[in-house]
């Protein structure tokens, strides 16, 4: 008799089916692992709606801060208006421009570079000018000091056309303005090309062709000597005597 024949069939069937011990293992082992991603992604999911939580909660509190006052008085009622004017806005007057230019163009044509002015200069101690019917005892007073300088203009870095430009608008506007005497510092020349003066003797020809002139004279030391000069203006509407 074969002794393989004497062990029953179904017996060596459930012998070979049931599962090892380290199958077991490796099935217990999955499942740990199971366990553990299921908890580490519910504890990213709690973490995220806390961060989320936590974000409304400070934009709740921002508009709290915000509408504090909004909040505190509660809902309000407008009051009607009454006894109220509207101001009609007025439209801002309209820039002169071109009469600007016609000015500025005005003022180049009546102060020529190509004047000859030596002529009507007096180069006795110290140079001046006066027009015809003005006396000699109006340059000696402005020599004097005996006239108080009202203003001045500083034509210092300008160059011959901003020079220009600038003394015939201070001279036409002291003139309408009232003022009587006022400085022009042209300067000794002393950083020109040779050293000459030429601001100098341009500021003198384009006075003389300034109609508000009166006279001028060099100014004093003390009032900036051979780098400036006192002039007297006509008079103008708010001139009055000294």
């Amino acid at each position: 008799m074969n002794p393989r024949s004497s062990i029953p069939t179904g017996t060596m069937r459930s012998t070979s089916s049931a599962p090892q011990p380290h199958q077991q293992r490796m099935a217990l082992s999955g499942l740990h692992s199971l366990k553990a991603v299921a908890k580490e992604i519910k504890a990213r999911h709690a973490q995220q709606l806390a961060h989320q939580q936590a974000q409304e909660a400070a934009r709740l509190q921002a508009q709290r801060e915000r509408h504090l006052f909004a909040y505190s008085v509660g809902k309000v009622t407008p009051l009607r208006p009454t006894n109220m004017y509207q101001i009609p806005v007025q439209p801002a007057p309209p820039e002169p421009l071109q009469l600007q230019l016609d000015e500025q163009n005005v003022l180049r044509e009546a102060m020529s570079d190509a004047f000859d002015v030596s002529t009507l200069l007096e180069t006795d101690a110290e140079l001046s000018f006066r027009r015809p019917g003005i006396g000699p005892d109006v340059t000696r007073k402005l020599r004097a000091g005996q006239w108080s300088v009202q203003r001045q203009l500083d034509l210092h870095g300008l160059r011959t056309d901003e020079a220009r430009e600038a003394l015939g608008q201070f001279i036409r506007l002291a003139q309408r303005t009232g003022l009587r005497c006022v400085r022009i510092i042209h300067g000794k020349g002393l950083g020109s090309p040779g050293r000459m003066p030429v601001l100098k003797h341009k500021v003198l020809s384009w006075l003389v062709q300034k109609r508000e002139v009166l006279a001028f004279v060099q100014a004093r030391p003390n009032d900036g000597g051979a780098g400036a000069l006192v002039v007297l203006l006509q008079p103008g509407a708010r001139w009055t005597p000294l």
